[in-house]
């Protein structure tokens, strides 16, 4: 059977997300995939990266540890997990303007019955986690993708995370993933591969 391939799309400023998509992938490679963690770019101006202090220089280190995510990475992929912080309980625009450039794929039907999921994080409890991933669905529905949420399938989900996807809180510090935060991140990336797996081979 061939290896599933798994697509991880994240948008991160203060490492908080990329760790989770960290977690994913290691969740997934530990599952027999190949994963390309690629972060989405920013969207606004240089004048405005440049007036919150460590943005540029946040944004500069991570984009020399992640590829820009293309539509090739799309086509490539069995399985494609958005990750992305909360912006006013939705998705980062960061995030979305990769989504959106996808409508070229979406025309051509290249991306129906793969796998997708998402994960994300918040920088306050209650502060979004929930609906931002729910709001994920409704693209992923429109590209054709198979929506793989985690349910209460792992033992992880009874102390961290949600049925929806892996989360944290970074409580307004940048404060990393917990533990129970990475296990169900591995989670996510097991199960995804998983089903990609058992869709390829069917």
């Amino acid at each position: 059977m061939a290896q599933p391939k798994v697509l991880i799309v994240f948008y991160s400023r203060s490492g908080v997300t990329e760790a989770l998509a960290n977690g994913i992938a290691d969740g997934a490679r530990g599952a027999g995939a190949e994963v390309r963690l690629r972060r989405a770019r920013e969207v606004v101006s240089q004048e405005v990266i440049n007036s919150v202090p460590g943005w540029a220089d946040q944004a500069a280190a991570l984009n020399a540890k992640y590829e820009a995510p293309t539509p090739d990475d799309a086509v490539w992929a069995d399985a494609i997990v958005f990750g992305t912080p909360t912006r006013f309980g939705s998705v980062s625009s960061e995030l979305k303007a990769y989504i959106d450039g996808l409508g070229g794929l979406w025309a051509q039907g290249k991306l129906n019955g793969k796998v997708g999921s998402v994960f994300g994080t918040t920088s306050t409890p209650h502060g979004g986690n929930e609906s931002t991933l729910i709001s994920l669905y409704t693209p992923m529905a429109h590209l054709g993708l198979i929506i793989v949420p985690l349910g209460y399938a792992d033992a992880s989900l009874f102390k961290a995370g949600t049925p929806y996807g892996a989360s944290s809180v970074s409580f307004n510090q940048a404060t990393p993933p917990t533990a129970d935060d990475l296990e169900v991140a591995r989670f996510q990336g097991k199960r995804v591969t998983q089903v990609a797996k058992a869709l390829t081979g069917a």
